[in-house]
């Protein structure tokens, strides 16, 4: 192999996936050494999967010279070795590139100028004498000496790391995970990282311990594909695995023998992390939901009752049976008799009936499609517990949600995590101990609840607290798993109010009317009067997505005055391909708000980040205090500080880099992402390509999102697709069962 050295000029191109980098190098040229393909400037093309590098860093290379017929002469690496610099002018260059936490370009010039060329050791060996250098205080001394001792820590693990695949910023968190021991737990047990760390999945650890002589057949292995299989079940919002399903994809996941997989399924129950459970198996048409089509039905006794084996992960074997119980309670519970008057008669039939119900029963269900008068029993019933001295709390499962209902109702909302007072220590300051002090909770948009959010809300609630479960249960389950409301109606526990009627206010609204067709099984109607609900036909996704860019930038703003950024959503049922979340986003992002000379912009985990950009909080951070589907606008980058700021409705929240993999753009984002929200402009790509997801419930929840204008832009075969797709998928969950029982 060809060897060669010297610093990185700049990055030209660099994939986080799997490391592919092109760069250009400024070559180290000893007297009578040629450099092939030097270009004018002193620089050459340097390619490889590199670990991810910065301009300065020097670089000792091995590998071979090659000819492209595009591109011409490159080296393409095949062993890379990172050094620093030893010149003064590449010091400043490594400082300078945002490396180090607290130094940039001018704090760089300033250190190397005072140090020249022990800068180096002078940060290494002596960092009190950073005090010498203008601007450098004692807390930035130390901060200094921090970042760089850090980094020589993740450079440490990185070219550990960089041979499996994995990515910079994954280092840093597995060294702010395990500290100094970070490469020790990695070593020891690879199969630690995807249970302790974010962004960490199966695979990536898979390949580390397979490089490491880990057989196939080790039980942290088996372990932990097992609960790599349990979980990817469980992120599609089913609450437990049928056993013999469980037992088939982990044979299939890991490539071993189906006898490995019962003496790891032991292993893990007795480390209490999974619970075996058998659950009353019922047919396709009856409300049990323990097996898939295809499934042998594997009859078990318990209790005279024939049952199947399931395997939960264990909080959510808890949180099923506390959602049944406490449910149960609170259903059991009488109620006083001030409760079962109202002073609003300016109700219809079936409105009346939902407030005197909702007074007079613990746990009550109202339901009903958009412009049916779900608010306006919401508000008598506000008056009617106002009038009565109740203390009462209203919450959403998210914020938007939670705005919204503010809106309507004109008293304070909160998420549910924020009614609950979110800690990082104790999960929720509100639990059995330390319950709310309220008589009356209102649940609104409670399609959305999944199992563990219902859990901890009810065990907030005091005994003999009423509670009502407001939501279209035509829209799509919740993101995270169970099918809560479903349940709860199908168990029959709780009184169900359904109301039908379409109010004369909503009546005149093409979106309302629409909604309401496509729920019923017919299609829209596409009318050249309508004011607030319009197809652009287009065959193929590449076409739709031509649609959407053009009508979120341009015909929507100039001919209704939507705002692009903040007015106009735009819902996608898929994430991939041309008409798809991530294309979209890309595209708009170009669109709305493109590169300039005043934006600052970073790309971290393979997403360009720019000041300006519309972006969503894709998990619950409790230190933070942001939630899975808070939407913001990224106001700062900080590539000194290695920072990024998002302003969530006037509330500023910091990043740091290795956490960014917590937001994603959100010019575009996925239906299930929508729900519980409400924007005064949606927009949704719908074409035969996306047939995998089109489905009745998925075009409702999309088109009831819109206030003001819906768009659609694809094909009415599409359309119809969707709408004449009315199968519910089927969640494992035993709730409605568990239920029954209490």
């Amino acid at each position: 192999m060809d060897n060669l050295s010297g610093s990185v000029e700049r990055i030209t191109y660099y994939n986080p996936e799997n490391g592919y980098t092109v760069l250009r190098l400024r070559p180290e040229i000893s007297r009578g050494l040629r450099i092939p393909g030097l270009s004018i400037d002193g620089l050459t093309t340097v390619v490889g999967n590199l670990p991810e590098l910065s301009t300065g860093e020097h670089l000792r290379l091995k590998g071979q010279w090659d000819s492209h017929s595009k591109h011409g002469t490159q080296f393409k690496v095949e062993v890379c070795e990172q050094a620093l610099p030893a010149s003064a002018a590449g010091m400043e260059s490594y400082l300078g590139s945002g490396i180090i936490k607290g130094i940039g370009p001018r704090m760089a010039e300033r250190i190397v100028e005072r140090f020249k060329e022990e800068t180096f050791d002078v940060i290494e060996q002596h960092p009190e004498r950073l005090l010498e250098v203008s601007g450098i205080g004692p807390d930035r001394s130390v901060k200094i000496t921090d970042a760089w001792q850090e980094q020589k820590q993740v450079k440490a693990i990185m070219l550990f790391l960089h041979a499996h695949g994995v990515s910079t910023n994954l280092a840093v968190k597995i060294y702010k995970t395990y500290g100094a021991a970070a490469l020790d737990t990695v070593q020891k047990n690879p199969y630690q990282l995807e249970r302790d760390i974010y962004g960490v999945g199966f695979k990536t650890a898979d390949r580390i311990a397979q490089s490491l002589g880990l057989t196939l057949e080790h039980p942290a292995r088996i372990e932990a594909g097992i609960v790599f299989a349990l979980n990817e079940l469980i992120n599609e919002g089913h609450v437990y695995a049928p056993r013999e399903l469980l037992v088939r994809r982990s044979t299939e996941l890991l490539g071993v023998s189906s006898d490995l997989i019962s003496p790891g399924l032991e292993r893990l129950h007795s480390e209490e992390r999974i619970r075996p459970e058998i659950v009353p198996f019922h047919d396709e048409d009856g409300p049990g939901k323990a097996l898939a089509i295809g499934e042998s039905r594997a009859p078990y006794l318990l209790g005279g009752l024939d049952g199947v084996p399931v395997v939960y992960l264990t909080p959510l074997y808890f949180g099923e049976k506390g959602v049944a119980e406490r449910l149960g309670a609170l259903a059991r519970a009488p109620v006083s008799p001030s409760q079962g008057s109202f002073p609003e008669p300016n109700l219809s039939e079936q409105q009346q009936a939902a407030v005197q119900i909702a007074l007079s029963h613990p746990v009550c269900i109202l339901t009903g499609g958009p412009g049916t008068g779900k608010t306006t029993c919401l508000k008598a019933l506000i008056a009617t517990l106002e009038m009565q001295h109740k203390r009462f709390a209203l919450a959403s499962p998210t914020g938007r949600a939670a705005k919204r209902l503010f809106e309507a109702t004109g008293h304070s909302a909160r998420t549910i995590h924020r009614l609950l007072e979110p800690s990082p220590t104790l999960g929720f300051k509100r639990n059995a101990d330390n319950p709310l002090d309220v008589d009356f909770v209102v649940v609104d948009e409670a399609s959305m609840l999944d199992l563990l959010l219902t859990n901890h809300l009810l065990k907030a609630l005091r005994p003999g607290t009423h509670i009502l479960f407001v939501g279209d249960v035509d829209q799509l389950p919740s993101v995270g798993a169970g099918d809560v409301l479903r349940d709860i109606i199908a168990s029959g526990l709780a009184p169900v109010v359904r109301l039908t009627e379409i109010f004369r206010q909503s009546a005149g609204s093409e979106i309302i009317t629409n909604a309401h067709l496509i729920n019923q099984g017919s299609m829209p109607i596409f009318s050249k009067e309508s004011g607030d609900f319009f197809l652009f036909p287009a065959e193929d996704a590449a076409s739709a997505a031509d649609w959407v860019v053009e009508v979120v930038a341009e015909r929507i703003p100039q001919k209704f005055g939507f705002d692009a950024f903040r007015d106009i959503q735009v819902l996608a049922p898929v994430y991939r391909g041309p008409a798809g979340v991530n294309m979209i986003n890309e595209r708009l992002q170009e669109k709305l708000n493109p590169a300039g000379r005043d934006k600052v912009e970073r790309k971290l985990f393979g997403v360009t980040f720019r000041t300006g950009d519309k972006i969503m909080q894709t998990l619950n951070n409790y230190d933070k205090d942001v939630f899975n589907g808070d939407i913001g606008f990224i106001r700062a980058i900080d590539n000194t500080e290695q920072a990024l700021t998002v302003d969530y409705d006037g509330r500023l929240v910091t990043y740091d880099w290795n956490e960014v993999d917590e937001l994603t753009l959100a010019y575009a984002i996925s239906v299930h992402k929508a729900q519980g929200s409400e924007f005064p402009v949606v927009v949704m790509p719908i074409v035969p390509q996306h047939f995998m997801m089109l489905q009745r419930n998925l075009l409702y929840t999309a088109i009831t999102r819109a206030r003001n204008l819906c768009v659609l832009t694809g094909s009415r075969k599409a359309i119809s697709m969707a709408i004449h797709n009315n199968k519910v998928a089927r969640r494992y969950s035993a709730l409605e069962w568990r239920l029954g029982k209490v």
